[in-house]
């Protein structure tokens, strides 16, 4: 499975206690980029080992075989003095440390900041929190449908289509989100310390993160003090801002700049509308926009799919086919790109894993290893601490006693 050429963070360890999908997603795409992972969970394992239906094995579920790839797992119940020994030896080895326990909970466990950097100086230690620290929520527990909530993005639907019920939008985006943050804060405090020599603690908090990620374009109107507008950028809470039905299926149709709207109504057979000053410039567009998307929707059925895909795509006017979830995995695209790929796990068989989506001409990130089964490596990560064979067998098995 390995590529030839060396990744960006080949020779660096990981110790990796976070759990669920927020840090997970963040190890996983440490590990594709070559850092060794070393999974710390607990006797019962990581909570989504439990989740969807293996085809084999207990405890491999799909959410967990989706981020949990490049990683190696020692079970470690850490209420016990020799499991908390073998951590921080693990931690002596390391060049990250990183959890998603909240605060009390790890300083009850003895590995706060405080006492993991009295093991290793220069570690770089990340907390995946709930909120950031000093703040009124500070220390409580957090879930992406709880984030979603706070954050308001649990409003956006009914901003939309209103419906005054908030729901939360229909995929883990919090934890998802927050996750990249949390892979990135991971690689610039590795980036200074390679250029200091320091390590430092680093706090990524899913509240904070995730309403970042909301805000970037709904805070609008209240980007000013005073404010210009209303909270809310107008034009992906147009409830006409949707996929268009054509004669035989639905369409994504993004005209942006003037020359692309101007020609978009000419091929479908309305040039005069472009002419109407509240759509001939992007401002006025913008200030008008429900009517302009309600006018795209009537113009969008006098087509086909593939026809309007044709005259758009020679007028170099963005648009896409709506693709139904169901029929992703058969992407043209895709499928052309090997993103998709068939693997062979060593005790679940064939399964469906999704490369790692960022090129990297010099150090490509490659999957080295599969997602692991419980404990399924804490031999050979006992013996590499210096164990000896009839050790490691005798520490693992009081560990799940």
């Amino acid at each position: 499975m390995a590529s030839d050429k060396s990744t960006v963070l080949s020779g660096m360890r990981v110790v990796d206690l976070t759990s669920v999908l927020l840090g997970p997603y963040c190890t996983q795409i440490l590990g594709d980029l070559g850092a060794d992972v070393v999974k710390v969970e607990p006797p019962e394992g990581d909570l989504l080992r439990w989740g969807g239906k293996p085809p084999r094995s207990k405890g491999m579920g799909p959410i967990f075989m989706n981020v949990n790839r490049n990683k190696r797992s020692i079970c470690l119940d850490l209420k016990r003095d020799d499991a908390k020994e073998v951590l921080a030896k693990l931690v002596q080895q390391a060049d990250v440390f990183i959890h998603n326990i909240r605060a009390a909970g790890i300083e009850r466990l003895g590995f706060s900041y405080e006492e993991v950097v009295k093991l290793k100086h220069d570690i770089v230690y990340v907390h995946c929190a709930g909120y950031g620290r000093g703040g009124a929520y500070a220390g409580r527990q957090a879930y992406d449908d709880l984030v979603q909530a706070a954050s308001g993005a649990a409003t956006l639907l009914s901003r939309f289509d209103g419906n005054d019920d908030p729901r939360y939008l229909p995929s883990l985006i919090a934890d998802k989100s927050t996750g990249l943050h949390a892979a990135y804060a991971t690689l610039a405090a590795i980036i200074h310390r390679l250029r200091t020599g320091e390590g430092q603690f680093v706090e990524v908090p899913m509240m904070e993160s995730f309403t970042s990620f909301v805000m970037l374009e709904h805070l609008f109107g209240a980007t000013f003090d005073p404010p210009t507008g209303p909270i809310g950028y107008r034009r992906v809470l147009n409830p006409n801002r949707r996929p268009y039905k054509t004669k035989d299926g639905y369409l994504g149709i993004v005209p942006y700049s003037d020359s692309q709207w101007e020609e978009f109504f000419r091929l479908g057979g309305k040039p005069e509308v472009f002419k109407d000053p509240k759509f001939a410039t992007f401002t006025e567009r913008t200030k008008h926009i429900q009517e302009l998307y309600a006018l795209i929707e009537e113009v969008a059925a006098s087509k086909t799919t593939q026809e309007w895909l044709d005259v758009l795509d020679k007028a170099n006017i963005p648009a896409m086919k709506v693709t139904d979830l169901d029929d992703v995995l058969d992407d043209e695209h895709l499928n052309s790109v090997d993103f998709f790929r068939k693997m062979d796990h060593h005790s679940e068989g064939k399964y469906i894993s999704m490369r790692h989506p960022i090129g990297f001409e010099k150090s490509p990130a490659k999957t080295e290893r599969h997602p692991p089964g419980l404990g399924e490596n804490g031999a050979e990560i006992l013996m590499e601490l210096g164990y000896s064979e009839d050790e490691s067998s005798s520490l693992l098995k009081k560990q799940s006693s």
